[in-house]
């Protein structure tokens, strides 16, 4: 008995140790997200905090449809590459994958750039070019950090992702104030901040790198099922990211760039802090879930991990609860402490901004339990008609009522979203009893 209760304390200890690294990089990134918001707001105006906000959904496209899928693939399979002592050809085959996703970025970089100077659209191509580099180091960023993070390597995770936005904001405020204030300077202080925590990044996974890595293994077995799982998310996230990015440009398309610029600010003050606060949940879970279920064989092993999975959603619908409680009694003092005063305008929608992203986190954490399961195909048709009414919602709510709209609309994707994985984990047979 003496043994069983010190490795029960053991466990606690590692488990404490970890949370609490993964709570002070999520920590250190929420204040330095919500500090850059304030910076930036103060420096741009909302018309080119707008211009921005465009150049950003050029990022998020090849986050979603490249490095995104990658970055879960090459998270997911880590600890069944440990289990079978294959790390080192697992390393090679990720690295492989890298080398394909970013010549398949170029790609779409030349394609682009032509385009917009077929089209005429010279003045966006700068921004652009520097959006896709922005994608680039934050794809091998996030790569290298979801290993580490599958590895459990919490404290460089947690230093890295602490450091970043912070990088990221400070860098592009000094840019803008010594070259000017435009979109495309923003957007390359993102890059150069970025790449600085990339070069560190880079010297800490070393550590976690075989010195016996065989260049000449032929076998692609890690490559291949890495592909098979990323597979789903590359097709989804096509859709996902016009329903991201559909709120902006219905906003530019009936509105005008100050009004996609007040919606940036007031979606970074309320949806981003909801993603992370549940993120850290997420991000201290996920290798946990990967670890307990395996390779998903084992149907006792994949129970315990559906319990797991339900906590969190429970936690994060309180969680957010308290969060639009808060908001909805002191929205106008968090818009002047977080936001410059051109933006406090919008103030009284960020409560059901709140909402909307704390459901949808809720979404993400049975999305989180299926993927643990090996079930991302099945999670196909949620991906795509929620994304599709997503951007049914959001042009439709920018058409009749602006920004009010986009807001409502995103709760509606948001409450869709969260019902159809609920039924998708239903039909799995893997709900608790109470629900």
């Amino acid at each position: 008995m003496l043994s069983i209760s010190n490795l029960r304390s053991e466990r606690l200890r590692r488990l404490s140790k970890e949370g609490f690294w993964v709570a002070l990089g999520q920590t250190m990134a929420v204040i330095g997200s919500l500090a850059g918001v304030r910076l930036l707001t103060e420096l741009l105006a909302p018309a080119v905090y707008g211009e921005l906000a465009l150049g950003m959904t050029l990022a998020t496209l090849l986050n979603q449809t490249i490095m995104g899928p990658l970055i879960n693939g090459a998270s997911r399979f880590y600890a069944p590459a440990v289990e079978k002592n294959d790390l080192a050809v697992y390393l090679n085959s990720v690295f492989r994958l890298v080398l394909l996703a970013t010549g398949i970025i170029a790609l779409i970089l030349l394609v682009f750039v032509s385009g917009l100077f077929i089209a005429g659209r010279t003045a966006w191509i700068t921004i652009a070019i520097a959006a896709i580099i922005f994608a680039i180091l934050s794809g091998y960023n996030s790569i290298l950090s979801s290993i580490q993070n599958a590895a459990r390597q919490r404290s460089i995770v947690a230093l890295h992702q602490g450091t970043e936005p912070w990088a990221r904001f400070l860098i592009a405020s000094a840019l803008l104030l010594w070259l000017g204030a435009t979109s495309t300077v923003a957007m390359i202080g993102y890059s150069m901040g970025v790449l600085l925590v990339l070069g560190s990044q880079y010297l800490f996974f070393r550590r976690i790198v075989p010195s016996n890595i065989d260049e000449t293994d032929k076998k692609g077995s890690w490559q291949d099922q890495i592909l098979k799982y990323s597979l789903p998310f590359s097709i989804w996230g096509i859709f996902s990211w016009v329903q991201i990015a559909s709120d902006r440009w219905a906003l530019g398309l009936f509105g005008t760039t100050q009004e996609v610029g007040l919606y940036a600010a007031l979606f970074q003050l309320g949806y981003y802090p909801m993603s992370m606060a549940t993120g850290l949940a997420m991000q201290f879970l996920a290798p946990i879930f990967y670890q307990r279920a395996g390779d998903a064989s084992d149907s006792l092993r994949n129970d315990q991990v559906t319990n797991l999975s339900w906590r969190l959603t429970v936690s994060a619908l309180g969680v957010t609860v308290l969060a639009f409680l808060v908001a909805f009694l002191f929205h106008k003092q968090i818009f002047r402490i977080f936001v410059a005063s051109d933006y406090g305008s919008v103030s009284y929608l960020l409560p059901w901004v709140l909402i909307a992203g704390g459901v949808f986190a809720a979404g993400q954490t049975i999305a989180l339990n299926l993927m643990s399961q090996m079930k991302t195909h099945a999670m196909m048709a949620a991906k795509v008609i929620t994304a599709l009414l997503g951007v049914t919602f959001n042009f439709a709510g920018a058409y009749w009522y602006g920004i009010t709209g986009i807001v409502v609309a995103g709760g509606l994707f948001s409450l869709s979203y969260f019902i159809w994985m609920t039924v998708l984990l239903k039909r799995a047979g893997k709900l608790p009893v109470f629900i």
